[in-house]
């Protein structure tokens, strides 16, 4: 690979470790905010919901203008929308303050600021053959965030109060924004394929059978990670796990994604990436069977992680990399936008189905239930996709 497309990779990567990161420390601030501002764990699991569904929403939109655009405008705006929205968290009173600073404005921040967006960049300037463990290393970075800010998270809402620690994340985001920069390509709008309408390539993935089966099966990899995400730290609390062993295994599942996003995004540059999916979400379903059937104490919670963790975002470059393999790239961040959406309606029902069915319940029994039922459709999704690259494809290659 070039230099540039190095420096691109690094800035990509800077931005998920921060980003993605810190999305992903919520589930640590559940507690604290939950009991400060008396609301229900179901109001806060909404909250996320909104934020997650927000998120999903903006992405075609996000893509679109970045394929035409440029990358760099895009990461900025929301960089910026997510520290305004760290910050006003840190200023809430009420669960409409909530409703507006992590549904709304962090919502808004990710949507810019996001894995589609850096992927949809790179993807312009990485060759095909390199796509899987480009596109893992990047998702790898968000995973390192997780297990980085995790537990740094939790130790600065033990130390300062989680008002003061989302000021601090709030001024760290911010700076963030000056990486946008390094995701800059020489010709926005550029891209593998030839030339085609955004009407042309929505109408062409419509008809594609796998490109919709890949949205619907992604929906469930949302669903998974957001409920764990937003949940698994209450879920251990009431099962007797200290809250520090609690952020540990969240943080694990960062650690180890690092190595499944890595690993199977390489896998996908040498098998077919549709069967290697099957795989993931079947042993999604097998990880938390599993966890359901041993004791849970501070040991079995650090385990959990690191098994889930292995299989946790490792469906991300290999869903954007079929993306990329069927349509080309000169739509890319679009395309992926939209299947990222669907993902993103899964988090909001995996965050927002949780706390539900706590508050009705007391217990997370039924959710972890539904979720391994999830896991064993998804897998039946993924089996038939046929991800051949388009005959267009071939052929401008070959003219070219």
């Amino acid at each position: 690979m070039t230099r540039r497309i190095w420096i691109m990779l690094l800035c990509g990567v800077l931005i998920m470790l921060a980003g993605n990161g810190l999305r992903l420390t919520f589930g640590v601030f559940l507690r604290p905010i939950s009991m400060d501002l008396e609301i229900g764990r179901q109001i806060f699991g909404l909250v996320i919901a909104g934020q997650t569904l927000l998120y999903g929403l903006t992405q075609p939109v996000a893509g679109m203008i970045a394929d035409r655009y440029g990358a760099v405008k895009v990461v900025i705006a929301g960089s910026l929308f997510y520290a305004l929205g760290l910050w006003w968290t840190s200023i809430s009173t009420s669960a409409l303050d909530l409703y507006i600073s992590i549904g709304l404005l962090i919502g808004l921040g990710l949507g810019g600021a996001s894995q589609v967006i850096v992927l949809g960049a790179l993807g312009k300037v990485v060759p095909n053959e390199r796509r899987g463990v480009v596109f893992g290393t990047v998702i790898a970075a968000g995973s390192l965030g997780m297990f980085i800010f995790v537990p740094g998270v939790q130790g600065l809402i033990d130390s300062f109060g989680w008002r003061e620690t989302l000021v601090i994340c709030a001024v760290f985001v911010a700076l963030v924004s000056v990486l946008a920069f390094g995701l800059r390509v020489r010709t926005p709008g550029g891209g593998q394929g030839p030339a085609q309408s955004l009407r042309e390539a929505v109408q062409e993935a419509r008809r594609h059978r796998g490109y919709v089966l890949l949205a619907t099966g992604f929906f469930v990899c949302g669903f998974h990670v957001t409920f764990i995400a937003t949940h698994l730290p209450a879920f251990l609390a009431d099962e007797g796990v200290s809250t520090t062993a609690a952020a540990y295994a969240m943080g694990v599942i960062g650690l180890c994604n690092i190595i499944g996003a890595f690993a199977f995004g390489a896998a996908g540059d040498r098998f077919r990436k549709k069967n290697i999916l099957t795989l993931i979400y079947l042993l999604r379903a097998v990880i938390m069977t599993v966890m359901l059937l041993l004791p849970i104490n501070d040991v079995t919670a650090i385990i959990f992680g690191a098994a889930m963790g292995l299989v946790w975002l490792a469906t991300v470059p290999l869903t954007s990399g079929i993306v990329a393999q069927i349509f080309g790239t000169r739509h890319f961040s679009m395309l992926f936008g939209v299947v990222f959406m669907s993902h993103q309606i899964g988090g909001f029902s995996g965050a927002w189905l949780g706390g539900l069915i706590y508050d009705a319940t007391g217990s997370y029994n039924l959710m972890w239930g539904v979720s391994v039922a999830l896991g064993l459709a998804s897998a039946a999704l993924h089996w038939p996709i046929k991800d051949q690259p388009l005959e267009r494809l071939s052929e401008a290659a070959v003219r070219a």
